[in-house]
């Protein structure tokens, strides 16, 4: 079945531009260089998932134009990746059941303690998220569609990132075990981190994301998470052939 995968965020924890900052890319007027906390739409054969919940969830769903939220893949329990959680509220005002939510037992653990308020409620009024936590570390089915976790490090955490038919999503990676790579086989169409040029602990350099995407051999590979070091009209033009920095609004079929 055909998807579609649109790219909510492109964007490093801060965001691009970031506050206070009058760098060149901070200061660029390309559209292609403002960016969101990284995130994703996939939407395929009617429903509505969205992986991770950052804090820029409210603007990126009304640019985006979002209806409704029929699930949520998370990545791990970085403020950036998961902190917009409680902005699924409108949508759960109209859908009759709690939004299920995926991810590792340790990231779910964390919503639970972090968001406690939302099991937790002393007052009526207000509104709560009604979300169902849904710990995963194996292929699961969604609707009728297939998920498969991808294992990666960041730093020395273990996160998620997820398979999708011949999609794969890939934020915040700093190594890839060889089990995932073996996940990896045979996709088409891969995100992943390239935070920028120069090395950093926790995520892939731009160099680095490239070695990795030219082992995966995706027919396309974006980059993703990118900091205001990397103007995009300068990074394209760098960047080996199927190979591109993605971009907040960037759409794409996939199979999923």
């Amino acid at each position: 079945m055909k998807g579609v995968c649109e790219i909510l965020g492109s964007g490093t924890s801060v965001g691009v531009p970031m506050p206070g900052c009058s760098c060149r890319g901070c200061m660029s007027g390309d559209e292609r260089d403002k960016r969101f906390r990284s995130s994703a739409r996939l939407t395929i054969n009617g429903l509505e998932i969205i992986i991770d919940t950052t804090t820029d969830l409210r603007i990126q769903s009304l640019r985006s134009g979002l209806q409704r939220i029929d699930a949520v893949l998370l990545t791990h329990n970085h403020a950036d990746h998961v902190m917009g959680l409680d902005d699924v509220r409108p949508f759960c005002f109209k859908q009759p059941e709690p939004i299920p939510v995926y991810g590792s037992k340790e990231t779910l653990d964390w919503v639970r303690g972090h968001f406690n308020y939302i099991w937790e409620a002393t007052q009526i009024g207000g509104g709560l998220p009604r979300i169902k936590l849904n710990p995963v570390d194996s292929e699961f089915n969604y609707e009728g569609v297939c998920i498969i976790p991808l294992p990666v490090k960041h730093g020395v955490m273990d996160i998620y990132g997820f398979r999708i038919g011949d999609l794969a999503y890939i934020c915040d990676v700093s190594f890839i075990p060889e089990t995932t790579f073996d996940l990896l086989e045979g996709i088409n169409y891969l995100v992943i981190d390239g935070l920028r040029p120069k090395e950093h602990a926790t995520h892939f350099s731009i160099d680095q994301a490239v070695t990795a995407a030219k082992r995966i051999n995706a027919s396309q590979t974006w980059l993703t998470h990118i900091s205001h070091d990397s103007l995009y009209a300068e990074l394209v033009q760098t960047l080996p052939a199927r190979i591109a920095p993605a971009y907040d609004g960037l759409k794409f079929e996939f199979e999923a």
